[in-house]
């Protein structure tokens, strides 16, 4: 799905957060996966996709990413808590 979004990641614990942009979330996604994203995620197991947001323009995206990395742990935690109530894996449901 080719279209500009902002997405966060988190660890089995959903203790950790990736806040992250891209133009198609289902290839990013592929590459979290096979290890192959940030450096951050491959060290600390963060692959399990818990909240997305599509925008209309890249630019859209990239600032709401930059806003949303300078929001406190608990702020992100609610954004997840509020979409996805039981922080399930949005990955397959992307892909469908």
């Amino acid at each position: 799905m080719r279209r500009p979004c902002t997405y966060i990641l988190t660890n089995r614990s959903n203790q950790l957060f990736y806040i992250g942009v891209t133009s198609d979330i289902a290839a990013r996604m592929m590459q979290h996966r096979a290890g192959e994203g940030s450096a951050h995620c491959r060290r600390y197991n963060i692959r399990k996709l818990v909240h997305v947001e599509f925008h209309v323009t890249m630019h859209d995206a990239i600032t709401r990413e930059k806003a949303l990395k300078e929001w406190h742990r608990d702020w992100k935690r609610r954004l997840v808590a509020e979409s996805n109530p039981g922080w399930e894996d949005l990955f397959d449901k992307i892909l469908a």
